[in-house]
């Protein structure tokens, strides 16, 4: 009977649960963000959020995304939710661990109202190449992933600084001019990623000292800049020629009259997150088409 009872207790004592340990994580703006053990259950409030979720190795842990999000192909199959407004019933639905939001794009009065319902919010904030770098390698530390998020994070930096190396020494740097439509001007004001994408690929950006942080800009602004390449996010159909439908006093600037007017695909330019990388790549080949790979 003794011996009996002494395996039953043994046998009770596995079963006990280790409690779960509480991690207190600081957010890009500040934030305490207080978790119970590695979430497993995430949503992305970003399409930018996204991937450097995947880039940090953490896209299992995904079960929704934001109705915007598109790469990678992966994320069609998860369930899509508003995030502009946020849907926070489909975000209940979820039952996330954790959602992740991007201080370009979310509220912090989202993460107050997920925080009424007990899901924890945690902010991220890239300005520069660098927080991508980081940003990767700290989402790694918060799912557990931080070797596949080490590992990437690390690639990135080396495409980086191979793009550096290759134009650090170029003396003639184009004046850029990088719009976000060709309609209204909507370009990138001081402190802005793009100006750094435009350098470390030869360039010389035309709108780095507006104070303003998206600024739209005037014709009278960009003719009296006059700048030798206009890069822009204006889509697959776009043609040079549209611009002067929409801005006909342009045809006496340098880029117009050479035929230096080239359309991007917006998604590596406009959300600060891995393939800022290739964007600052495909933004070299327009600047310096000889350029070695």
């Amino acid at each position: 009977m003794c011996r009996a009872l002494i395996v039953f207790f043994v046998l009770l004592n596995g079963c006990v649960r280790e409690p779960v340990r509480t991690v207190t994580m600081t957010d890009d703006l500040g934030r305490a963000v207080q978790l119970e053990g590695v979430p497993d259950r995430l949503v992305s409030l970003a399409p930018s959020v996204t991937e450097l979720i995947y880039a940090a190795g953490g896209q299992s842990k995904l079960v929704g995304v934001t109705t915007a999000d598109d790469y990678p192909p992966d994320v069609h199959h998860l369930t899509r939710i508003s995030a502009l407004p946020v849907d926070f019933e489909a975000i209940l639905t979820l039952d996330p661990d954790l959602v992740l939001a991007s201080e370009q794009v979310n509220g912090p009065n989202d993460a107050a109202t997920l925080a009424a319902v007990h899901v924890p919010t945690y902010f991220v904030s890239v300005a520069n190449l660098d927080d991508v770098f980081r940003a990767i390698r700290t989402l790694g530390t918060l799912l557990d992933t931080e070797a596949v998020a080490h590992g990437n994070a690390d690639s990135l930096q080396r495409a980086h600084d191979r793009l550096r190396l290759r134009t650090q020494e170029i003396e003639h740097r184009p004046s850029t001019l990088f719009l976000i439509s060709d309609v209204t001007l909507y370009s990138f004001g001081h402190g802005s990623y793009m100006h750094e994408l435009i350098n470390i690929a030869g360039g010389r950006s035309i709108t780095a000292d507006l104070t303003t942080r998206a600024p739209v800009l005037t014709d009278e602004f960009v003719l009296a800049q006059q700048p030798d390449i206009i890069v822009g996010s204006f889509g697959a159909d776009f043609k040079p020629e549209h611009l002067l439908l929409h801005h006909p006093t342009w045809d006496v600037l340098g880029a117009v009259e050479s035929g230096r007017v080239y359309a991007l695909e917006a998604s590596y330019f406009l959300r600060p997150g891995p393939r800022l990388v290739e964007g600052a790549w495909q933004l070299a080949r327009v600047l310096h088409p000889d350029l070695e790979p």
